[in-house]
């Protein structure tokens, strides 16, 4: 698993500050004020997915009957920040798997798996 720092939100805060006025905005314009606090926020969150262990998420529960049918979950909703622009995407994630050996996996984990995945930095084409 690739190991980051923790999310640091008063540096994130700073450089969104250093952002708006490298654009020229007056950071005690009101429209302006919390956008560092509120930018910091968002970051934190679109990024959280190194916070979880994908390990821990993946509980297999046995069955003891045999399954050939190919288990389908459609339509996932994900949201994820590209790694070179920094700017979030939007997608649907779509999995298919046959159990085998008498395993599955609940349908509700494997949408978390995505979400975990997708909340962080990358390109789209990762996700794939």
């Amino acid at each position: 698993m690739n190991k980051t720092k923790k999310f640091d939100k008063q540096k994130v805060q700073k450089a969104v500050k250093m952002m708006l006025e490298g654009f020229g905005q007056d950071l005690n314009r009101e429209g302006i004020k919390r956008t560092p606090e509120r930018v910091a926020e968002f970051y934190e969150e679109m990024l959280s997915g190194y916070n979880e262990d994908i390990e821990n998420l993946i509980p297999v529960h046995y069955q003891t009957e045999e399954h050939e049918e190919i288990v389908i979950v459609k339509d996932i909703p994900l949201y994820s920040m590209c790694e070179h622009h920094l700017l979030p995407f939007v997608g649907k994630a779509h999995i298919a798997y046959i159990p085998s050996d008498g395993k599955i996996i609940g349908l509700s984990k494997l949408a978390r798996i995505v979400n975990v995945y997708a909340k962080r930095p990358q390109v789209q084409e990762r996700l794939t």
